[in-house]
């Protein structure tokens, strides 16, 4: 069934924009669509954002009111980095969503797609004093391979910009203290499924600290496992085709579940 969405005014036409970019924003829709089907979603609030080729730094957002359920390829917004429309739109933009994401795609060429969420499991230990602890082997994908941000507010203010870059650094997962969870990826594809397993790594450690003593492996074998997972140089076998696989997977799910976000 198509969403409602598709038939508000405002709407980009596909067929009038590059290739490039209707691809993108099929990607960037599935996206907000999974992240609708794996439950991690905040209403109309938190953001995923595609950056558009060329030299302006225009990205692709959400437009400001309408479900993540709801989100199709032809609805998503284009702006800039101070939030600005750059294509005709029905729709508003949630000035948070360019604040933090802005910052980011500005500063961060590899940061092509940005994911933040605000989801219980990553709440919770976003308000914990040691963040995310390695207690499973999915934990430890993010061992010294996450940036933190401590809470000053809504994101509201330009000026948090160069603080949230600065604890971001190289990272390609930070938690918002206080506040939720946030993945870069090179591509749509890589910022869901880091934020997938980042997710799942919040949930296990909400279980396991309810569950009795905790069981913490050696900051020696949280590394080496943390390295297995980016293949850096390991002796170990490798899977290159892993997220590959994984993507495709999930694309199938939506042909059959919410084939419209391609629309």
């Amino acid at each position: 069934m198509r969403s409602d969405a598709w038939s508000w005014p405002g709407r980009t036409k596909l067929t009038a924009i590059t290739k490039t970019e209707v691809q993108l924003r099929r990607e960037l829709a599935a996206v907000y669509r999974l992240i609708a089907h794996f439950k991690m979603t905040d209403l109309i609030f938190t953001h995923i954002s595609v950056r558009l080729p060329g030299p302006e730094h225009h990205f692709l957002i959400n437009p400001y009111g309408l479900l993540f359920e709801e989100i199709t390829a032809s609805n998503l917004v284009k702006v800039d980095l101070d939030g600005n429309l750059v294509a005709p739109s029905a729709f508003e933009v949630n000035p948070a969503g360019f604040v933090i994401h802005g910052a980011i795609h500005a500063a961060r060429e590899d940061a092509q797609c940005v994911l933040h969420t605000h989801t219980q499991a990553g709440c919770a230990v976003a308000a914990q004093e040691h963040g995310l602890l390695p207690l499973n082997q999915i934990s430890m994908e993010f061992y010294n391979r996450v940036g933190y941000h401590d809470y000053e507010g809504i994101a509201l203010n330009l000026t948090e910009r160069r603080r949230l870059v600065a604890d971001l650094g190289q990272h390609s997962a930070m938690i918002l203290r206080n506040h939720g969870l946030l993945t870069t990826g090179t591509s749509a594809q890589d910022a869901f499924l880091r934020m997938y397993y980042l997710e799942r790594a919040c949930q296990i450690q909400i279980a396991a600290q309810h569950s009795g003593e905790l069981r913490i492996p050696s900051p020696e074998i949280a590394e080496h496992t943390a390295r297995q997972f980016c293949g850096d140089g390991s002796d170990d076998y490798t899977d290159d085709k892993a997220y590959d696989l994984a993507w495709a997977a999930l694309l199938r799910l939506l042909d059959r579940i919410a084939p419209d976000y391609k629309d």
